[in-house]
């Protein structure tokens, strides 16, 4: 199914951005746009902005922003179909689906069925079958209540070889779509087999609800069978961006503004079935930078609950710093030897469990505390790569004042001059400065971005150019008329405002030309800021240009502001002609050659007069 274009444009224009998301962010006016503390970050004064006018919104803070539609995707954490469905519903526009032609979204809606249909198997399997007796009972042993088995879609895959395979023939399923999921594989001979044998199925689900994968626990120990089976990464399924439980867990998460961490399913499904639900399971993998990314969308507090043993310090070491990158505030719990979440809480209830993971421990006690009990702290050397590792850590934190608390902390536990560790710190900062600069700017460089963020060009021609673009992506259609009648995107120096423009030119053609909708045209995240920072006015190009835009200024001024524009980009594109035909005059004694370019400097100069508004601005350059 797919929505058409033109009822996605439609929607954006009959819905405002202030009423949306002002029903989930306190907003307040501000001049021209409304200003409120900031959804997807923690902040204590307000950096985000909300236009109207240009019916977007960006945060100062931790820079995000969109359109309508991208709020309520980031917001709660929705497709960009469901946003759509969501804010028709809210202004009750009447949305019909479309059947889409067979292609991308055809085939990832096959594979989702495909997966509910699995399931769905496993779940009668484990219910309705004599075979699921076994599973029945291993559930009942570990204290997993049947409402809790359904809430979470827990299943039984049947022993056999081709139990599912045979449910798949009867259901009509694309063998090699479900083999592309993992569900089935296929032996040598060509025939195909079912992958999950005799286990209890896990059917991981995306934040939105959907059954992206699955996990499967082997009931009778095997020397040739894995503990555990996981779906294979496909179109629907990215390991790396997916987190058991996240679905059932969130809202818990956003109201208490906190998140529990641990490793398996079944420590997830105990603790949520005993009423700790602000929890999240990594499924036994290492934490990546787009699962964390994927919970800031909710909060930034975290505990990270692991296994005493060795594995769980590690693991726990190792979460600490993507955390920490991503501004997370970090604290962990490791359980008692020989514990796990789900032992724990069955043992102890949930009031000793919650006054258990309120006494967490910040990450740099916990890394000393392990670091201690392995007895490295007692040897000189050994406590000196861990003091150098802990400050390579503190200087993680983006919080100055934090830091700083952290690094007394650190000298008082060693001893230690605080500013021997602030030197160290800062000559670690420095360090790391000097070998990510050449990266970043080779980076940048490349995509163009170099120049509008470092050089920030001050002449005429570059704030011209700049100033035409801000005018470009006002949404008003006669001023981008204008523009787009006497200027081509080759016309810019600039290899970005060349791109820009050209995005612009292109949904102009089709009538599209709101903000909201061409910011979300532009592909490179960096480029995308730096149009926010353009159109909410964070670099203040022209005064004249933000007075006409704050004191409601009639539009013919606005339109003579943009005809001004055209015109003295004109001048600076002669001028520079200019130049370059002087200087071939200083570097030629051809006098034929001189006469010629002589010739073509008058008619430069001609039709720079005649794009003066009179004499008095004959010294415009």
């Amino acid at each position: 199914m797919r929505i058409p274009e033109q009822k996605i444009d439609e929607i954006r224009q009959s819905a405002n951005i202030v009423d949306i998301i002002s029903t989930h962010v306190q907003l307040k006016k501000r001049g021209k746009n409304f200003i409120g503390l900031c959804p997807f970050h923690s902040e204590k004064t307000p950096s985000f902005v909300v236009s109207e006018d240009k019916q977007i919104y960006r945060c100062f803070g931790c820079a995000s922003g969109g359109n309508i539609f991208k709020f309520l995707m980031d917001y709660k954490n929705i497709s960009f179909i469901e946003a759509v469905q969501e804010i028709a519903d809210f202004i009750g526009y009447q949305l019909k689906m479309e059947e889409s032609n067979k292609g991308e979204d055809d085939e990832l809606e096959i594979l989702y069925d495909i997966n509910l249909t699995a399931a769905r198997f496993f779940t009668d399997t484990l219910y309705k079958s004599s075979e699921g007796e076994i599973a029945r009972e291993y559930l009942k042993k570990r204290n997993i209540k049947p409402q809790i088995q359904k809430s979470f879609g827990l299943g039984f895959a049947p022993s056999g070889w081709n139990n599912f395979y045979d449910h798949a023939i009867a259901n009509k399923l694309d063998l090699e779509k479900t083999k592309l999921l993992g569900l089935i594989d296929k032996k040598e001979n060509g025939k195909f087999y079912d992958k999950y044998r005799g286990r209890i199925i896990f059917p991981i689900f995306s934040p939105n609800g959907r059954v992206i994968a699955f996990g499967g626990r082997i009931l009778e120990n095997s020397e040739n069978a894995a503990k555990y089976l996981n779906s294979p990464e496909n179109p629907i399924y990215l390991k790396r961006k997916s987190l058991y439980g996240l679905y059932h867990s969130k809202e818990e998460i956003r109201k208490l503004d906190k998140v529990i961490l641990v490793e398996g399913y079944l420590d997830l499904i105990s603790l949520f079935q005993n009423g700790v639900k602000n929890v999240v399971a990594s499924s036994g993998t290492s934490l990546t930078e787009e699962q964390v990314q994927l919970l800031s969308r909710f909060t930034k507090n975290i505990v990270v609950l692991f296994d005493s043993d060795e594995a769980g310090q590690k693991a726990a070491l190792r979460s600490i710093e993507i955390l920490i990158k991503s501004d997370f505030e970090v604290k962990v719990a490791l359980l008692p030897k020989g514990e796990d979440p789900d032992s724990y809480i069955q043992k102890n209830g949930k009031e000793v469990f919650d006054d258990f993971i309120s006494r967490a421990q910040n990450f740099l006690e916990f890394r000393l505390r392990i670091f201690e009990e392995r007895g490295m702290l007692s040897d000189p050397n050994e406590a000196t790569k861990v003091i150098r590792e802990t400050v390579r850590i503190i200087a993680l934190v983006n919080d100055k004042i934090k830091q700083g608390l952290l690094i007394t902390s650190l000298a008082k536990k060693f001893n230690l001059r605080e500013k021997m560790l602030e030197s160290e710190l800062i000559d670690y900062i420095n360090k790391q400065s000097q070998q990510k600069k050449p990266q970043k700017e080779t980076e940048r460089a490349s995509s163009g971005i170099l120049e509008l963020k470092n050089n920030r060009d001050k002449s005429s021609t570059a704030q011209t150019e700049k100033e035409l673009i801000r005018l470009l992506f006002s949404g008003d259609n006669e001023i981008l008329s204008a523009i787009l009648h006497d200027i081509e995107p080759s016309d810019f120096n600039s290899i970005i405002f060349k791109e820009l423009s050209r995005i612009v030119v292109e949904n102009y053609e089709d009538g599209l030309i709101a903000p909201a909708h061409l910011i979300e045209q532009i592909n490179d995240s960096e480029l995308k800021e730096y149009v926010f920072n353009l159109l909410f006015n964070e670099e203040e190009i022209s005064p004249k240009w933000s007075e006409l835009s704050h004191n409601g200024e009639i539009k013919k001024d606005k339109i003579e502001y943009a005809i001004d524009s055209i015109r003295r980009f004109k001048v600076n594109r002669i001028n520079e002609q200019l130049f370059e035909l002087n200087k071939k005059i200083s570097e030629t004694s051809d006098s034929q050659a001189i006469y010629e370019l002589m010739k073509s400097i008058k008619d430069l100069e001609d039709e720079k007069r005649s794009l003066m508004p009179n004499s008095k601005n004959n010294n415009e350059e």
